[in-house]
């Protein structure tokens, strides 16, 4: 695979710093059932990093402290990880509001027939990934059969509850550009999801996030293979709306990897750049049991440019 971190890292992307910390996203391991062509987590079903039940544990300590009300679930997919019920339960006992981020084709994996039920039983949010509602473009994006699996999988979450908006069950469906393309507005692209897959399949689902591609890892190597990185960057550039600099995720959210290392986006996960202390050495998951983040720099690089243009992209989806 063809890497672009040493082509991102001569950057004029302005200095930023952290705010108080609001939400931890825990990447519970890179092993997946799919291998999506615009996974920035490079995830798919040979990956052998999986967090943990020490590492977790850590989780569980930290969200005990009370700081920190959203824990932010995600891989890989993080229900593959084998203690993934015993980290949900024990922090929606504590009160904290969870997210999973689901590939929607995990829940009609062999094994996984307990997971749409457990969801909606401990009220977890769940954020699915459908770059579409056209069967055509989500099988060339995340392979053959995808689609159907994944309206088989929505289904489901309707059925207990998930995307209906007196149940409480939240479910917000994600978009990804098919290509080296910025995201459409996100609300008439909401608009017409909920058109589409109520007419022709009669799901329900809260909110769409639109999600830029970022130039990094798989999607990044395809860029490069393709001759695209330099325009899809030029794209990224042109588009900068210093406006969404105030509410780029990493100001208030922290990414922590399976090994429970700490970095300012699940972006900067993928590309290797750590939280450091003053001694350069990476800081850890329980370090945060002690440390004070807020007003820290937040390490940046020409990849961030992917959040700031246009209307923004966060994993909550458009900024502005």
């Amino acid at each position: 695979m063809l890497a672009t971190v040493e082509l991102l890292k001569a950057t004029d992307f302005p200095r930023i710093t952290r705010k108080n910390i609001e939400s931890l996203q825990v990447n519970l391991g890179y092993l997946c059932n799919q291998s999506c062509v615009h996974c920035h987590v490079n995830a798919g079903p040979r990956r052998k990093e999986i967090m943990t039940k020490n590492s977790i544990d850590s989780v569980i300590r930290l969200l005990e402290k009370g700081d920190v009300r959203t824990l932010d679930l995600t891989g890989g997919a993080p229900e593959m990880n084998p203690h993934f019920r015993h980290l949900v339960q024990r922090a929606r006992a504590l009160g904290v509001r969870v997210i999973d981020r689901c590939n929607l084709t995990i829940l009609q994996e062999d094994g996984y027939a307990w997971l749409a039920d457990f969801l909606a039983r401990h009220g977890v949010e769940v954020v699915a990934s459908l770059p579409c509602y056209l069967s055509e473009n989500v099988d060339a994006q995340r392979g053959n059969g995808v689609f159907d699996a994944s309206i088989a999988a929505l289904k489901k979450l309707n059925a207990l509850g998930h995307g209906r908006d007196d149940s409480g069950l939240s479910l917000t469906l994600v978009y990804n550009p098919q290509g080296a393309n910025l995201p459409p507005a996100q609300a008439s692209l909401e608009a017409a999801y909920k058109r589409e897959l109520d007419q022709r399949f009669g799901i329900h689902f809260n909110q769409l996030f639109t999600i830029t591609n970022m130039p990094i890892q798989r999607f990044g190597s395809w860029l490069l293979s393709q001759g695209l990185f330099a325009d899809y960057m030029q794209t990224l550039k042109q588009a900068y709306n210093p406006m969404n600099l105030e509410s780029v995720m990493c100001r208030s959210l922290l990414s922590v990897d399976w090994q429970g290392y700490i970095y300012d986006c699940d972006f900067n996960q993928m590309l290797g750049l750590p939280v450091e202390d003053a001694q350069g050495n990476r800081r850890h998951l329980d370090d945060l049991m002690a440390a004070d983040f807020c007003g820290k720099p937040i390490v940046v690089m020409d990849h961030c440019y992917g959040c700031t243009a246009g209307s923004g992209s966060s994993c909550g989806g458009a900024l502005a």
